[in-house]
């Protein structure tokens, strides 16, 4: 039985200026982090006017711009100019990625506001996108929604039936309202299946080099020879195709050394948290359509901290029931 009883769904939120830098190595994209933060600040801005547990949350972009030029293969992000200093000397450029996305956000929900009638769900939906739309998304601005281009969708609090027949009927109708778009879900199964590969024919192979040739874009040479083993014709080159559209993305943190007791720390962000220092971790995350979901445990995200070892990482359950 699934641990998932109550879905909210939020669609087609527009968000202008969104971070696209994810992390110091990948960018295109928002972190997932930054979807899960949005979850967590948004619950501790609903206590006390609704009873709403939030357990995961899940993304479809239907839609991104990242705000670059393009000369050839190089891509640079468009940056703003800041205004001078108090000496009147030009201020330095801090690099910034931006993006403009459509995206759905889809989160794991429990709580009395999933027990009302359907007029109540419809309300307490209609209220939590209506806070969403003053917050932030990943640093980004979320825009009023489009009111004047026909039939656009309503936000949604719903409960999936506990028989799974019924279930996975329900949870057919609610992807289909997710199309078109595409879902980031965690390969982790990919890029161990490629470091396994990799070690067979190097034994010194790690897991940086895998991660670093997965994410390549490789250009493979392809001669084609005769039976006496004499070349034909002109060699090609060809780009080397992964089955799906997988990207290298960040997962979470990992500490590097131990934790700091509030205030020793100078310059911290407030002297009542402790503070530890961390680097990005990272893995391989695909774009799939969400047609292709078979239940909501493969779209959503959850936080799966192993404090004891320092990880602080977010998850998720594509590859445990692609197959199911």
């Amino acid at each position: 039985m699934s641990d998932i009883h109550s879905l909210l769904v939020l669609p087609h939120l527009r968000v202008q200026n969104a971070n696209a830098i994810s992390a110091p190595l990948t960018w295109g994209f928002p972190a997932m982090s930054a979807f899960v933060g949005l979850m967590h600040a948004l619950e501790r801005r609903l206590h006390g006017e609704l009873d709403l547990l939030f357990n995961g949350v899940g993304v479809i972009c239907h839609a991104h711009d990242v705000q670059i030029s393009r000369a050839g293969y190089a891509q640079r992000f468009h940056l703003t100019r800041n205004p001078v200093d108090k000496t009147g000397a030009t201020a330095a450029i801090a690099e910034e990625g931006r993006m403009h996305m459509e995206i759905s956000l889809i989160f794991d929900v429990a709580g009395e506001a999933c027990a009302g009638d359907d007029a109540q769900r419809a309300e307490c939906a209609h209220r939590v996108d209506e806070i969403v739309h003053g917050m932030r998304i990943a640093g980004g601005s979320v825009l009023p929604r489009r009111t004047n281009q026909g039939y656009t969708q309503s936000p949604l609090l719903t409960t999936l039936p506990d028989d799974e027949e019924d279930r996975g009927k329900h949870f057919r109708n609610l992807r289909r309202r997710w199309l078109p778009g595409f879902a980031l879900v965690l390969r982790e199964d990919r890029l161990e299946q490629h470091f396994t590969d990799l070690s067979a024919t190097d034994e010194s192979t790690t897991r940086l080099d895998t991660w670093l040739d997965f994410s390549r874009l490789h250009h493979d040479c392809v001669q084609s020879f005769d039976d006496h083993g004499e070349p034909m014709g002109t060699p090609s080159w060809e780009i080397r195709r992964s089955p799906g559209w997988t990207v290298p993305i960040p997962v979470g943190y990992g500490a590097l050394g131990d934790k700091h007791e509030p205030g020793q720390v100078a310059r911290a962000r407030d002297d009542r948290t402790p503070f530890r220092f961390v680097e990005s971790l990272y893995s391989i995350g695909e774009w799939v359509g969400p047609h292709r979901l078979k239940r909501p445990e493969s779209l959503l995200w959850y936080v799966d901290n192993d404090l004891d070892h320092g990880i602080y990482r977010l998850n998720n359950d594509y590859a445990r029931y692609a197959n199911n």
